[in-house]
């Protein structure tokens, strides 16, 4: 009976040894799936690294291999390690691109796997940002170096959205979007901030004369009309500047029809943002001004107290536009800035520059 006794225990011994191996490989398989750093390296850099920043509007469920954005001023940033960046574009687009707070670098037709680093940057963390001068882009990633990771970039908690048009758009300007008092009041607020503007819009859509009113909401520009609604819960504005009516006046819309259309729109614009202090912003050639006022004040009214009428008078002179008589040059973009930004500045509750 002892015999039998510890072969008895010998074979529990044995069966329990095999059973704890076994566990333990199920413990360790189970280990083994959860993120390494070789899956972990294979997402730096890609559009689904967290550590890239899309600021604007970029449609980023269409497609799991790019983003894309229609609107020109759309921007991306964030921070990397090592000595170059190569920026990857599915289809060519006219971009700007500032590394470590530098000067923009204007890069015409960008397509392909791109070199930002034609000069390799020092050893270090640097800064990126990248944004839209014209054309759609399609981003598919960056590159870095071996061993390079990305760093969460410093992003702003407000965000002001422009929306207008050529003026607003930075037409005829130096580097047009990024000369127009729109991106210029952003960068002087440190604040993030959105050009929804495009050269000949209107605000009442008109035979030739496409419609801010409806464009607004969606996804894409003039030049993508049949793109879908924009998700404005994507992110919220914090203040919402709009600047038209000069197109409006040239294709003959009656006055009462404007100031119909604009109360309409800032209470459509309410509805999406419902904590955005809204700014009219008269035009500079004063037109439409009794009816932008009065679309105001229908919402003042209705008890919406944080709509705000922006009197332009005086602001910018005949020196100030450029050879076509109609837009503002660099100079005047920059006096309208100056004054634009201080109101918002005040209204927001932060430091004019």
């Amino acid at each position: 009976m002892s015999s039998l006794k510890r072969i008895f225990r010998r074979s529990v011994v044995l069966i329990l040894l095999v059973a704890a191996l076994f566990v333990g490989s199920i413990v360790t398989t189970h280990t083994l799936s959860v993120a390494t750093p070789a899956h972990a390296a294979a997402v730096v850099g890609s559009i689904q690294d967290p550590n890239i920043k899309y600021i604007g509007r970029w449609d980023q469920t269409s497609s799991t291999t790019m983003y894309k954005s229609y609107w020109a001023a759309t921007y991306l940033k964030t921070s990397f390690t090592g000595k170059t960046v190569k920026i990857k574009l599915a289809v060519a687009v006219n971009i700007y691109v500032s590394i470590d707070g530098k000067t923009d670098v204007l890069y015409v037709g960008a397509k392909g796997t791109f070199n930002l680093t034609p000069t390799p940057l020092a050893t270090g963390t640097h800064t990126l940002r990248v944004a839209v001068r014209s054309g759609n882009i399609e981003f598919e990633g960056l590159v870095l170096d071996a061993g390079a990771k990305t760093v969460a970039p410093t992003v702003a908690s407000r965000l002001i959205e422009f929306t207008g048009d050529s003026i607003t758009a930075g037409y005829t300007d130096t580097n047009t979007v990024l000369s127009d008092y729109a991106w210029l009041v952003g960068e002087q607020l440190h604040v993030e901030h959105t050009q929804i503007a495009q050269s000949g819009i209107c605000l009442v859509a008109q035979s030739g004369c496409y419609s801010m009113g409806t464009q607004y909401f969606k996804l894409g520009g003039i030049h993508d009309i049949n793109t879908p609604n924009w998700d404005f819960s994507r992110y919220q504005a914090t203040a919402v500047v709009i600047n038209l009516g000069t197109n409006d006046n040239g294709h003959g819309v009656t006055k009462a029809t404007f100031q119909a259309a604009y109360t309409t729109f800032m209470r459509n614009i309410r509805a999406k943002y419902p904590h955005a202090a809204i700014f009219a912003f008269e035009t500079l050639r004063q037109v439409y001004v009794p009816e932008t006022q009065a679309a105001v004040k229908a919402l003042n009214a209705a008890g919406d107290s944080n709509v705000y009428f922006v009197n332009t008078v005086g602001w910018i002179g005949a020196g100030d536009y450029s050879a076509d008589g109609g837009h503002p040059n660099d100079q005047g973009q920059m006096k309208i800035a100056a004054k634009l930004a201080p109101i918002i500045a005040k209204v927001l509750g932060i430091p004019a520059n």
